[in-house]
């Protein structure tokens, strides 16, 4: 099983995939806490519970031992600048968590991560963002109109809740870990 993660300092996507399909996406809202150590201090206890359904206790969730997590992929964090959307403050506490973040995945798991970039992970997964379109958006249109284990749910006004865009993010980097996986044993 494969296990991937879009990491923020807001909303963190998590999902994992077995034989190609989507078993479990969630997201950890970090929103409410205000510094770096609050924020780490909840990912942790989120990170535990989920190691503790999906690694410890294998066997109760899925009958048989045939999918502990192997594999875990992480969207790397942005390197730099984009317009009106990042800056130096920005870049430099998202670099520092999902630095955190990542020694804590390790730690537990005891399975070093492996980084992808947003637009290789959505490559694998044979997304393409047309010129001009908000790849978050074509992310999950993609996700909506393909996968039928992927539900979302809506504002008041009609528009995706913010963990959807992260969730999604999260499959898709867990579905390029898995081709990704799926290549390399095919080479060996």
């Amino acid at each position: 099983m494969v296990i991937g993660f879009d990491i923020s300092t807001s909303i963190t996507g998590v999902a994992l995939i077995a034989e190609g399909e989507i078993v479990y996406y969630d997201s950890f809202d970090l929103r409410k806490f205000k510094d770096v150590f609050d924020k780490t201090v909840a990912f942790k206890e989120k990170l535990l519970d989920l190691y503790e359904v999906y690694q410890l206790d294998n066997e109760n969730h899925f009958g048989d031992s045939d999918y502990p997590i192997e594999h875990i992929y992480i969207e790397q964090s942005l390197h730099m600048f984009m317009g009106g959307k990042s800056s130096a403050k920005t870049l430099s506490a998202l670099t520092r968590f999902n630095g955190i973040a990542s020694w804590l995945i390790y730690e537990l798991f005891e399975i070093k991560p492996k980084f992808i970039g947003a637009s290789s992970a959505r490559k694998q997964a044979g997304i393409k963002v047309p010129r001009g379109q908000k790849a978050k958006q074509v992310v999950l249109q993609h996700l909506l109109e393909n996968e039928p284990a992927f539900k979302i749910e809506y504002t008041k006004h009609g528009n995706p809740k913010p963990d959807s865009y992260d969730k999604a993010d999260a499959i898709i980097v867990a579905k390029a870990g898995y081709a990704l996986e799926q290549k390399n044993k095919e080479k060996a």
